[in-house]
């Protein structure tokens, strides 16, 4: 039995196999085509067709793309979005939509309600719905809308009033795609509301992506399981990508983060993935990706669903340099996938980090004639200021003044030295350059929630168990085989701003697959 990982990024697409005992058998690495499908299909003949397996044991195939997140930054192939607010009077002083870039709003918004009905903190309804509202609003639009997201005020907290507008659709608009905000987001409403719109803006990508990478297995007679890499470093079933396509937004570093676990046996440490054209840097907490605390942006757009914690720089192997010895320019341009045409080590006439590194005798000793005019004391000091601003980016990832281990990843990480300042020890393991691709084909089942509870009404301890089990029937929903499934992370926040002593959980389950 094998499985198969394929990870989709800007420049390259890698694709990996892994045996029942997910040791890896082999890894490949090809070009990353305009229609994104194309490269996954030649990545997938070529790792088949070099490992010489038997395509017919094959049991899952897991990819981690860039799709949806193209979509948005490029504004292209988008659902219109009909935004249902539950929420009059109270939600009235700010509009859906609020603060969007004029560009993404005119593609997506169709037309938007604000409707009677939410809940305060503890569940408690502050309005009744109200049929006719939803009824008249599902005519008006009925024949133009695409997709419909619905939010609610505190939905998190009590979805029952989001289910039942969504039944009422259904009834006017038939099988529309739905995005339910208590589903994407957490506590807030503005930014759980426009993740939901972005979800559903996303539903024909996220159809067209499962449709594709199963037509692609199909056109080379794999008949496996198909999974999708979530941003927090899990999988999510073909069915659910469908239902959430949002979710696999950010999935490349979580996938690199969690390959670099794999291969390095660390379970905590700062992983350092080292691309063409810019370098990301994430948080390994007990074999997962760490979380971001703070709003994520996503092509302009405020949202709080789980993304990773993550820092970009633009540093790495296609980092252009410029500038006299005493004026030293690097980056943040980059020569990117034309690092083989262009670098100064390959023929070309730019200096990239490549070409510093190379004249310093870290990389490339078959293609140092190339770089032989160079000056070293010049290579020297651009080094140096390389050092610095990968130490400064270590700095701002650590959350303790200890020395931290440091795991690379990628085929760029031939810049990184093997000594940094805040770093114990700096671990390049084996198969590092398609760490993304592993990661991916590693992947477990995950259940979240984050939900508020009053302790008037219940114990804390029957606060957490809830919490703990609508977790895991999240991560049964999603694929996960039931007595693999444990509790990664509980955090109890107790939030003194709020009547009738509130508490804050959070819960994270995974479990491996079915």
């Amino acid at each position: 039995m094998y499985r198969v990982g394929i990870d989709v990024g800007g420049t390259n697409t890698d694709a990996c196999i892994l045996d029942k005992e997910l040791k890896v058998i082999h890894s490949v690495k090809v070009a990353t085509t305009k229609d994104v499908e194309t490269g996954v299909y030649n990545a997938l003949k070529k790792v088949i067709d070099e490992s010489k397996i038997d395509h017919s044991l094959i049991k899952y195939a897991m990819l981690g793309t860039t799709h949806c997140t193209n979509a948005i930054v490029e504004r292209k192939r988008l659902n219109n979005v009909a935004m249902i607010r539950i929420g009059k009077p109270a939600t009235t002083a700010i509009l859906p939509f609020i603060d969007w870039p004029e560009d993404l709003r005119e593609k997506i918004e169709l037309d938007s309600i604000l409707i009677s009905g939410g809940y305060e903190f503890d569940g408690r309804k502050i309005n009744e719905l109200c049929k006719d509202e939803v009824v008249d609003f599902c005519n008006k639009i009925k024949g133009k809308v695409e997709s419909v997201a619905i939010s609610g005020v505190f939905a998190p907290v009590n979805k029952q009033q989001e289910e039942e507008v969504a039944k009422w659709v259904r009834e006017i608009l038939g099988d529309i795609p739905i995005s339910l905000s208590n589903e994407i987001g957490n506590i807030g409403i503005l930014e759980r509301e426009n993740g939901a719109i972005l979800n559903s803006a996303l539903s024909r990508v996220g159809k067209a992506v499962s449709l594709g990478f199963e037509k692609a297995l199909k056109d080379l007679g794999i008949d496996a399981e198909i999974y999708f890499s979530q941003n927090d470093g899990t999988l999510m079933n073909l069915e659910y990508t469908m239902k959430y396509p949002i979710f696999t937004i950010g999935c490349g570093i979580t996938n690199s983060i969690r390959g670099a676990s794999f291969l390095s046996k660390v379970k905590n440490a700062i992983v350092l993935d080292v691309g063409g054209t810019t370098s990301d840097l994430g948080v390994l907490y007990n074999g997962f990706p760490r979380e971001s605390s703070i709003p994520v942006t996503i092509g302009g757009v405020h949202t709080n669903f789980r993304m990773p914690d993550v820092l970009t720089i633009g540093l790495a192997g296609g980092t252009c340099v410029k500038g006299e010895k005493d004026n030293i320019k690097i980056g943040p341009e980059s020569v990117g996938y034309r690092i083989t045409e262009d670098a100064i080590i390959f023929g070309g006439d730019t200096l990239t980090l490549s070409d510093v590194v190379t004249k310093l005798g870290m990389a490339f000793e078959d293609r140092k004639s190339n770089v032989e005019n160079l000056d070293k004391d010049y290579c020297d000091d651009v080094y140096k200021k390389v050092i610095l601003k990968l130490e400064d980016a270590v700095d701002q990832m650590k959350t303790s003044q200890n020395d931290v281990e440091l795991v690379l990843t990628g085929g760029g990480s031939i810049i990184v030295p093997e000594k940094l300042k805040g770093i114990s020890d700096v671990i390049r393991p084996p198969h590092y350059t398609a760490a993304n691709a592993i990661g991916a084909a590693l992947g477990q089942i995950s259940g979240d929630v984050e939900k508020v509870y009053s302790l008037d009404k219940m114990s804390r301890e029957d606060a957490i168990e809830d919490a703990k089990q609508e977790a895991i029937n999240k991560a049964l929903k999603a694929g996960a085989k039931k007595d693999t499934i444990e509790v990664l992370n509980i955090e109890d926040v107790p939030l003194a701003y709020l009547p009738g002593n509130a508490l804050l959980i959070k819960v994270k389950v995974v479990g491996d697959l079915i």
